[in-house]
């Protein structure tokens, strides 16, 4: 028998699926066939008809570029971009980090 968490997680490992496969701009078609999967294994996920095994679940994560707690984070909507946005952000320096954290700052409301 499941327990709440897990039908919890169930639901948003399908819409996280959904919503990256969205942000990434690819079919569930071609999503499923890149995995080298049948073509509507993707689609039968995103419909509630079939989770993946951690296995796929793990070569899900590596084809959107995130790790397994990157995918999980339920606090992080854009967890790709925030990935590409982490590498490019451990090439600058102090100054422009420091300007950048006040940048940001200033767009979320929050006081420096």
């Amino acid at each position: 028998m499941r327990g709440v968490i897990g039908m919890v997680y169930e639901g948003f490992t399908q819409e996280r699926i959904a919503r990256l496969r969205t942000q990434k701009g690819v079919s569930a078609r071609d999503m499923s066939l890149t995995l080298g999967q049948n073509d509507t294994y993707i689609n039968k996920i995103e419909n509630h008809k079939a989770l993946p095994s951690l296995p796929g679940l793990f070569y899900i994560c590596e084809f959107f570029g995130v790790t397994p707690h990157e995918f999980f984070d339920v606090g992080t909507e854009y967890p790709m971009r925030l990935k590409a946005l982490s590498e490019d952000l451990k090439r600058l320096d102090d100054s422009a980090l420091g300007h950048l954290s006040a940048l940001v700052k200033e767009m979320i409301g929050k006081p420096k």
